[in-house]
């Protein structure tokens, strides 16, 4: 297998070690670097960025400097791993911010007029990874999984990124023999680099 240039964006806002999401995040560096596999990563809970509230901050040339760090942490990267908690049915607003920062035109895209913008991430493929409280099945069924479908379509294919694939992991506060054996399969996707 060839080595590859992994990213991992732990997308949990709370830089508190103990949480679950962080957990993850290791356990695929751990498995990615067991297997040869070149990996950087982003803790977006430790991150310094304002929220973009205006055209002229998406527009602007204004760029702060971890988002900067994080856009050149993309461009090297071949694979990005995306982890996140679902709150109130969708990514955490600090991710959805990350994205709104780190996804402008010029980085991630270029606005052609009367056209589809031209996508500049082309080349890289993503695993998103959500942890959530109830259910994965329930999620998946009865919600469409509809916080993985947003993020992959109108933020990672929107700029080229593909294939993506996705794990979601329920009832993320029950048996700790689950989140062990969640732990393990963190490990082999890391090794896989998928």
């Amino acid at each position: 297998m060839t080595s590859r240039r992994i990213l991992i964006i732990d997308g949990h806002p709370d830089p508190e070690p103990a949480r679950f999401v962080h957990a993850l995040a290791r356990r695929y560096a751990d498995g990615a670097e067991s297997a040869g596999h070149l990996v950087r990563g982003i803790r977006i809970g430790e991150l310094d960025f304002p929220f973009i509230t205006s055209r002229h901050d998406w527009d602007g040339d204004y760029v702060p400097n971890d988002i900067r760090r994080a856009q050149e942490a993309i461009s090297w990267a071949e694979h990005l791993v995306i982890l996140y908690p679902l709150w109130l049915g969708d990514v955490p607003a600090l991710l959805k911010a990350f994205f709104e920062q780190v996804m402008r035109p010029g980085f991630a895209f270029n606005p052609r007029e009367g056209r589809m913008p031209e996508k500049q991430l082309k080349g890289r493929s993503a695993q998103i990874v959500v942890t959530m409280g109830m259910p994965a099945l329930l999620y998946r069924t009865f919600y469409g999984a509809h916080s993985v479908k947003s993020l992959e379509r109108n933020i990672l294919r929107f700029v080229g990124i593909g294939p993506i694939r996705h794990t979601l992991i329920g009832d993320v506060e029950g048996a700790a023999a689950e989140r062990e054996a969640w732990l393990d399969d963190l490990f082999g996707l890391g090794e896989g680099a998928l």
